[in-house]
């Protein structure tokens, strides 16, 4: 079986490309996981497909990784208007950092906005391969009525849901075909000295000589050839999938691709697997794809033994439990398998690098509709964390509620609807409690007793503390300078476990941080004092010395990375501003042409209308990463407002 993925940005016909392509060779096999990963299994050539299609939408970038993984070739499906371009440019990214050969299909030729050499110079700007015309459209006046092969140089006339006939290139595209064709044959020759040789001569080489070449370089993974079309009236995907058929490796080429990526042994490698999800009443099913011939039910893949196989588009069982070599299965009770990994029989190794997701942009705290659903909570997130890599899961500082971390809105309502779909857990969901911090910002002397009778051994502690500032990121600090056993050496370490603790909550209701504590002096008594009462009194004395000395409020400051495509940072300078954020600088992205990794802080409040403002103004493509960098001092209204909604004072007693 051939394996390719299609995919491209949202609304441009991905589905109905492969719906139309899996009809060219009879009625196909389909299905469509919970997260949206549409497999369509087909004949065409006299050989058996199956092409993966996969959300256009960008919080799905992960499962676009995870079906690259499996795929011999894909199929990048693109806008014909050229401001919509850009939107290609994470896929183009993702293609390049894979390896995966591909071919580019500008898709709706039916309703061109611009000239063919445009769109493909703005694509170019986001690839550093080549991307290299293989057709041109016919037009008659306005309206295209075809294509023109470039390699044949044989002209094709589109027909409404029957396909193309031959006809004779018009008069009015002779001339830019040969144009378009010189240019083609010396992107060609750039990797071919014989063609190279051929053109410097002048002489024709044939057609046959050129395919052979293109196929050459596509499988070299060194060239992206773009073909045109239509899928909504099924024009141009017979060359398509000619192409395919041809040109795109098999899945040999993945093997050696994979198993030099992860440097092992070639021999190995059995299969890898892609994609997984949880179904009601089936469990967990894992898709792979065999890389060599003879992986069964009950044999040993990944370190375990493997579940009952399935064919992923029918959802039947694989009549002799055997699969040949690039052919794709679904595996139940087989859960130790993880998604993705390349699988030997013995251990499932991890992906390459570039299957990484993006960072989730999305923070929320899922609350459960009962105590049922409490439960339960946790056990299925973390399943779901293991069939999508894009969602990270965990507990909430000082609450221990259940924090999510999605890709986006649409990511998270997936999440909520799996969860309620396929495991019967009713949750909703808030924003996470705000991470504050205090400090004080002057130094304060107390002189604390604790003494109490109640029958019997009383406790009784005197200290005499003084509370001062610490430099920014010090962080708590003790120190004692008691002279005369006025404090015995074994009651000092309880004064400082209780002046720690006394940090828990400061006066305004938040932990207190770059504070130091200084015993100077006290009194005990040589049977009413224990470390318990000087624990207390620790605590007591500092939780006094620190609602003296000055309390100021202090609010994260995060350092962010933001991802985006060149023609975007400029707009990141205002969104930064108005959300109180510095701006640290940019710098072109070495691992990605046509990008930019703009710097700044930013208030850890600011950072979910960050995602919204980036979502809004890079149309959905922006995203960043995050790390804490400091904390600062928040004064005046704001500072108030929040000490009001989320402050809680210690108590004194």
């Amino acid at each position: 079986m051939r394996c390719f993925t299609v995919l491209g940005p949202s609304q441009i016909g991905k589905s109905t490309l492969v719906e139309r392509v899996g009809s060219l060779g009879g009625e196909p096999k389909k299905s469509v996981t919970p997260y949206g990963l549409g497999l369509t299994e087909f004949e065409f050539g006299g050989e058996a497909w199956c092409a993966l299609d996969v959300p256009g939408n960008n919080e799905a970038l992960a499962h676009a990784q995870h079906a690259l993984l499996a795929s011999d070739a894909c199929v990048l499906c693109v806008s014909p208007i050229l401001d919509e371009a850009v939107l290609a440019a994470p896929y183009l990214r993702m293609i390049e950092a894979s390896g995966t050969p591909c071919i580019l299909f500008i898709n709706r030729m039916d309703e061109p906005r611009g000239r063919i050499r445009d769109i493909v110079a703005a694509l170019q700007d986001f690839c550093s391969r080549p991307l290299i015309l293989r057709q041109i459209p016919i037009r008659d006046g306005d309206r295209i009525i075809g294509s023109c092969d470039l390699i044949s140089e044989r002209a094709w006339r589109y027909r409404e849901g029957q396909p193309s006939s031959l006809f004779e290139i018009p008069e009015s595209a002779v001339e830019r075909e040969h144009e378009a064709r010189a240019e083609l044959l010396e992107h060609l020759s750039e990797f071919d000295d014989w063609l190279l040789e051929e053109l410097i001569e002048d002489r024709e080489p044939t057609s046959d000589a050129i395919y052979s070449i293109s196929t050459r370089v596509l499988n070299e993974n060194r060239i992206i050839p773009v073909l045109l079309g239509s899928a909504g009236h099924g024009n141009g995907l017979m060359r398509l999938m000619k192409a395919l058929r041809h040109e795109a490796p098999r899945a040999e080429a993945l093997r050696k691709r994979l198993a030099a990526g992860a440097g092992v042994d070639e021999a190995t490698l059995l299969a890898v697997s892609f994609h997984a999800h949880y179904r009601q009443s089936v469990g967990k099913t894992v898709l792979a794809r065999a890389l060599q011939n003879g992986v069964k039910q009950g044999a040993t893949l990944g370190g375990g033994s493997l579940g009952a196989l399935q064919d992923p588009a029918s959802g039947r069982p694989i009549g002799s439990g055997v699969t040949e070599a690039g052919q794709l299965f679904g595996a139940v009770k087989s859960d130790h398998l993880p998604v993705p990994s390349l699988l030997t029989a013995g251990a499932a190794l991890a992906p390459p690098d570039w299957t990484t997701p993006p960072n989730p942009m999305l923070e929320r705290i899922l609350v459960p509709a009962s105590e049922r659903d409490e439960t339960k909570l946790s056990e299925t997130l973390a399943k779901l964390a293991e069939t999508d890599r894009g969602l990270k899961v965990m507990q909430e500082e000082g609450t221990g509620a259940q924090l999510v971390c999605a890709q986006g809105p649409v990511h998270l309502r997936e999440v909520c609807r799996t969860l309620s779909d396929v495991f019967h857990v009713e949750v909703s969901d808030r924003p996470p409690s705000p991470i504050y911090r205090e400090t004080v910002s002057k130094s304060s002397d107390v002189h604390y007793r604790h003494r109490k009778q109640t029958g019997g051994a009383g406790q009784f502690a005197d200290v005499k503390l003084s509370v001062h500032p610490n430099g920014r990121g010090d962080g708590f600090s003790f120190a004692e300078t008691v002279k005369g056993g006025a404090v015995p050496r074994n009651y000092i370490p309880a004064v400082e476990a209780g002046a720690r603790e006394a940090m828990e909550k400061g006066p305004l209701g938040f932990k207190v941080i770059d504070v130091g504590v200084l015993l100077t002096d006290g009194q005990h008594h040589s049977v009413d004092s224990s470390e318990y009462a000087f624990r207390t009194a620790g605590k007591l004395g500092v939780r006094q010395a620190l609602s003296q000395a000055a309390s100021v409020l202090m609010q994260p400051v995060f350092r962010v990375e933001i991802h985006v495509p060149s023609v975007y940072s400029g707009s990141l300078v205002p969104i930064v501003a108005s959300l109180k954020g510095q701006v640290l600088g940019f710098d072109r992205d070495e691992a990605a042409k046509g990008w930019d990794i703009f710097r700044a802080l930013l208030p850890g409040s600011a950072l979910d209308d960050l995602a919204r403002s980036l979502r809004s103004a890079t149309q959905g493509i922006g995203y960043f990463s995050k790390s804490f960098d400091h904390f600062e001092e928040l004064y005046g209204k704001e500072a108030q407002a929040i000490v009001t909604a989320h402050g809680a004072p210690a108590n004194e007693h």
